[in-house]
């Protein structure tokens, strides 16, 4: 196989399909075919294995929770009520079945009754709209703000809010950290001097930073047609996750090679040329390691700040589903907790193959 090729599969995160593509060459069969069942095959059958696991799991739980309500409708009613609860969970009914660790099957009705709820709401939007269009344009004439459809999200349409709100909270993170870990790292005077606050603050819980934004955006905003609710998610988890940003990017600038910076004297480049030719480039892996720490840790804090600053994301639904009871509420909280794991997984890809990208030619 072509070196190029195989750079690319590796540059893409896609190394595990290597031995496929080897085998397929007909370079060294045995060999890659052991890799293959090494990168492949056993991984599969891990997921098998945790199906399997949760499923028995699920079922064991369910069984001792069953026991249980027969049993105290022995205790209290008698013989006959527990031969009644008995045929009632034997019957599938909602009003008496055990509400505990749902099984995978569960979970993957939640996940379709949660997609076809998405279609619904979409539907209705579309509907909304196309009943509203001309009445819109006349208020767009006359410089109005057109009406929106204020029905509730869909769990998509959550993911979505969710997705906006780290998004803006990673990119405050970006442009508050990079810079100051620039300034601090150029300076031993500065670094040594704030160093203290950084690890003051660095440790502080995502619910302190909240009621803190919480107590200025309110004091700032007062325009009630600004969505306040997401501008105090978004700075929050900012504040949360930028940390250790300006940590790695304040000490990537201040490891940066003497003799680099020896050069860029003697070429005489002014403080612009020098950060964005030498100190920049020479940072950039410390600085991305930051920036994939920061974008997990925004991931995981957002999930309690959207739940406390009311933002309709991820952290609503899930508080909303544990606060309903209803018999299929685990499950729709433990497709919540899959879909939560699995954006959290892309989006350290997605900076992994950034990085790569950026720092490629020096590899």
């Amino acid at each position: 196989m072509k070196d190029k090729t195989l750079k690319t599969i590796r540059f893409l995160g896609l190394g595990f399909i290597e031995p496929v593509l080897k085998i397929i060459n007909g370079e060294e069969p045995k060999k890659n075919a052991t890799n293959f069942v090494k990168q492949i095959i056993f991984p599969i059958a891990s997921i098998f294995v945790f199906i399997l696991v949760w499923h028995l799991g699920a079922t064991a739980l369910y069984n001792m929770e069953a026991e249980k309500r027969i049993e105290k409708a022995r205790t209290e009613q008698g013989e006959e009520a527990a031969l009644l609860m008995k045929e009632c969970i034997k019957s599938g009914d909602v009003s008496c079945q055990p509400n505990t660790l749902p099984s995978p099957h569960q979970v993957y009705q939640a996940f379709n009754a949660l997609w076809q709820d998405h279609i619904m709401i979409s539907d209705k939007k579309e509907d909304f709209q196309a009943k509203v269009a001309d009445t819109n344009a006349k208020r767009e004439e006359k410089g109005l703000a057109p009406i929106e459809y204020t029905g509730r999200p869909s769990f998509v349409d959550q993911i979505g809010t969710s997705l906006k709100t780290v998004a803006a909270g990673f990119l405050l993170a970006l442009f508050i950290a990079v810079p100051v870990g620039i300034i601090i790292g150029l300076s031993d005077v500065l670094r040594n001097s704030f160093n203290w606050l950084i690890q003051i603050l660095k440790p502080v819980s995502p619910v302190v930073w909240l009621l803190l934004v919480f107590m200025i955006v309110k004091t700032l905003i007062t325009d009630p047609s600004m969505d306040k609710s997401f501008i105090i998610s978004s700075i929050s988890v900012g504040l949360c996750a930028m940390w250790a940003t300006l940590v790695n990017t304040s000490m990537g600038v201040s490891s940066v090679d003497k003799d680099y910076i020896n050069v860029s004297k003697v070429l005489k480049l002014n403080i612009g040329q020098n950060i964005f030719k030498i100190i920049l480039p020479s940072s950039f892996p410390l600085i991305f390691t930051g920036l994939r720490i920061t974008v997990s840790v925004a991931w995981m804090v957002l999930i309690a700040i959207e739940l406390l600053a009311q933002s309709p994301g991820l952290g609503s639904f899930v508080w909303e589903e544990f606060q309903n009871g209803a018999n299929d509420s685990n499950a729709k909280i433990i497709v919540a907790m899959f879909v939560i794991g699995i954006i959290g997984f892309l989006l350290d890809r997605i900076m992994l193959t950034v990085q790569n990208l950026m720092t490629f030619n020096k590899a």
